[in-house]
């Protein structure tokens, strides 16, 4: 194969929280306040924003459903696609999981740090006025199944990115020598429209992290699922 980078492509938008978001910090290093389950932050603005590595793990994992390339343990573990097939769109574009020799060349998707609109900044800068970092806090209990009441200890507090915010997200694609460019694009857009049917974050089973992606744009251009 050759390695010769032919060009990048661009792809960016805006991630808006139709539900609280959830991406978890480090309660010990960030210090923030006495909640169970402080969200990440930048730790000089302590703005919330979301890694890259969040959104590409996603998306590597919704479509390695979508392809059957969940790779299954013996002690029955799911973990991400190894295969490193060039017919393998997972292995071609994320590249393939802890296995260091392939012969698929780089990691094609290159996922940025999601950071928060200016808007949204200053939107959220109202929640410290109730002693709350960009952040609404949600409290959540386990429920006693015989007595329909809340469980002894369950109670549990969690910081979310509250519904509304918004985020500026960014992917560029490399593309070499011999790539099919549509065919990359193609299977970050099936994975995009997935994402925006799943969650990101945690907790999606409980309502956190339904997204949707507007003002999409593809190398200056805009750009449609």
């Amino acid at each position: 194969m050759s390695l010769k980078l032919e060009k990048y492509v661009r792809i960016q938008g805006v991630l808006h929280c139709k539900t609280g978001l959830r991406v978890g910090g480090s309660k010990e290093e960030l210090e923030i306040g006495v909640t169970d389950n402080p969200v990440l932050r930048h730790p000089i603005t302590d703005l919330p924003y979301i890694p890259g590595s969040s959104i590409k793990g996603k998306l590597r994992a919704l479509l390695e459903y979508r392809y059957n390339k969940v790779v299954m343990t013996r002690q029955g573990v799911g973990e991400p696609c190894n295969c490193a097939r060039r017919d393998c769109p997972v292995c071609f574009i994320f590249g393939p999981h802890k296995t260091p020799k392939h012969d698929l060349g780089p990691t094609r998707i290159l996922v940025r740090d999601a950071t928060l609109t200016n808007e949204s900044a200053n939107w959220l800068e109202k929640l410290q006025e109730k002693g709350q970092l960009y952040v609404e806090v949600k409290s959540e209990n386990i429920i006693d199944r015989a007595t329909g009441v809340a469980a002894p200890g369950g109670l549990r507090t969690m910081e979310r990115i509250p519904a509304g915010a918004e985020f500026e997200f960014r992917i560029v694609l490399r593309v070499f020598e011999g790539d099919d460019e549509e065919r990359m694009v193609g299977l970050i857009s099936e994975g995009l429209k997935m994402l925006e049917q799943d969650y990101l974050g945690g907790s999606g089973s409980r309502g956190y992290g339904e997204v949707e992606l507007c003002n999409l744009e593809r190398d200056g251009q805009s750009w449609t699922l």
